[in-house]
């Protein structure tokens, strides 16, 4: 052994932090022999220690900077969340040489190449497997397994919240506040949802895998988001007749554009895909994500995206690694960004829509929908009326268009006097 032993600060003892306490004790023996050295935790950072009691007293802290600066401690887990005080916390262990594993997906997301700058400064490793579909083994192949091929799209679940909430919609049929609030009742949902159903949580994460993917920085703030609190009973049954069935999904690929440059395409929003794909039978809580790539072809990813102890295992598993790197005088990849592509406005990003139109079952309607396309150069793919007289309605599926011109298609179709309203829009994924 070179090292005598590892020591290790834990920043934070939530759900997740007190899962990687209990795994630390349990797997003691276990890790000592994966790493070459024994894993000591020196310390827990928390705001109130009285919360708990199930940690020894005297791991038990409340400076965290004194904490992370101690000269026993190698490795910085941190499980705080957010941006402030971890963005300090982790600057400060980086810029000290000390390698840090952290499930942070905002702070990644938000400030990534700062975190990364200060770690590449000093040689220090930065991991990072929990911060994006919990126990998933996933950044890790993307950062390293498939380091040698070219990545094309990623298409995840990376919510549990919302897909659990549109699985329940698509189950039972109850509209999405019902959905939301069984979701509240069986701990999917926090009590402010804001961050998962607004597709905040999902914009993070998809920050994360299109920098990974692409070789590019790109932060959250790239990201077009929509979140699936807009999404009715009604759209849930018109993707059924379809074949099709809703999720909130993450979409990072590149775009070729018309001289074959190439662009990042980022984007999270609720979308029609077909019962036939893998990620349509992703149900209740659980993630999934779809990698394509040249030679690798198309990849799945699946399992438990949240949770204590599922995020603790991915922790763990950057400690061994990260371990294993301090005992063998070794350093994990860094950050590559080389790539530098440009981030595709969502307006110029190629969609294809489903819309669906109540109007007046009369002759000429069907022709004077179908001029509003052509004049936005939107071609149509299928056209279908339902009912007759005052319920009559038109449901249309696209081509893949600009997404830009696909709204402006929606808005002019909302003033024809033919329309009485635009009952429903969503995005189609996997037309032509």
């Amino acid at each position: 052994m070179s090292r005598r032993e590892i020591g290790v600060a834990l920043l934070g003892c939530g759900v997740v932090g007190s899962q990687v306490v209990r795994l630390l004790d349990a797997q003691a023996g276990d890790l000592a022999a994966r790493v070459g050295a024994p894993v000591r935790l020196h310390g827990v950072a928390v705001r109130r220690p009285h919360r708990h009691p199930d940690v020894p007293a005297e791991l038990l802290t409340t400076d965290a900077t004194a904490l992370v600066e101690r000269a026993d401690v190698d490795v910085v887990i941190e499980v705080i969340g957010g941006i402030e005080p971890a963005r300090r916390l982790l600057s400060a262990a980086l810029s000290a040489g000390k390698a840090v594993v952290t499930a942070n997906k905002t702070l990644l997301a938000e400030h990534g190449a700062e975190i990364f700058a200060a770690a590449d400064a000093s040689g220090a490793d930065l991991y990072f497997e929990a911060a994006v579909a919990g126990a998933i083994p996933l950044l890790r192949p993307l950062r390293e397994s498939l380091a040698g091929d070219r990545i094309t799209r990623i298409t995840g679940i990376v919510n549990g919240t919302t897909n659990f909430i549109l699985s329940r919609m698509d189950a039972s049929g109850t509209g999405y506040a019902e959905a939301l609030e069984e979701a509240s009742r069986l701990g999917y949902a926090e009590a402010d949802p804001t961050a998962d159903v607004d597709g905040f949580d999902a914009a993070a994460k998809a920050a994360i895998l299109a920098s990974l993917a692409f070789h590019t920085r790109i932060t959250a703030a790239d990201v077009y988001r929509e979140g699936i609190s807009d999404v009715t009973a009604a759209d849930i049954v018109a993707a059924r007749q379809l074949g099709r069935v809703v999720k909130l999904l993450a979409i990072c690929e590149r775009v070729a554009g018309p001289e074959g440059e190439e662009s990042v395409s980022a984007r999270v929003y609720p979308a029609m895909i077909p019962r036939s794909h893998p990620l349509a039978g992703v149900g209740d809580a659980f993630n999934a994500v779809f990698v394509e790539a040249d030679a690798a072809g198309q990849l799945m990813f699946y399992g438990r995206g949240a949770g204590g102890a599922p995020t603790a295992s991915a922790v763990l598993g950057d400690l061994v690694a990260v371990a294993r790197n301090l005992v063998a005088g070794g350093r994990g990849p860094r950050e590559s960004a080389y790539a530098e592509l440009p981030v595709t406005p969502m307006g110029q990003t190629p969609t294809c829509y489903h819309v669906s139109l109540d109007v007046a079952d009369r002759a000429g309607v069907l022709a004077a929908v179908a001029q509003v396309f052509a004049e936005h150069d939107v071609s149509i793919a299928a056209v279908r009326q339902e009912g007759r007289g005052t319920d009559a309605s038109l449901v249309i599926v696209t081509h893949a268009a600009p997404d830009a011109a696909l709204r402006g298609t929606v808005d002019k179709l909302a003033r024809l006097d033919s329309v009485r309203e635009v009952a429903s829009v969503m995005r189609v994924e996997n037309e032509s």
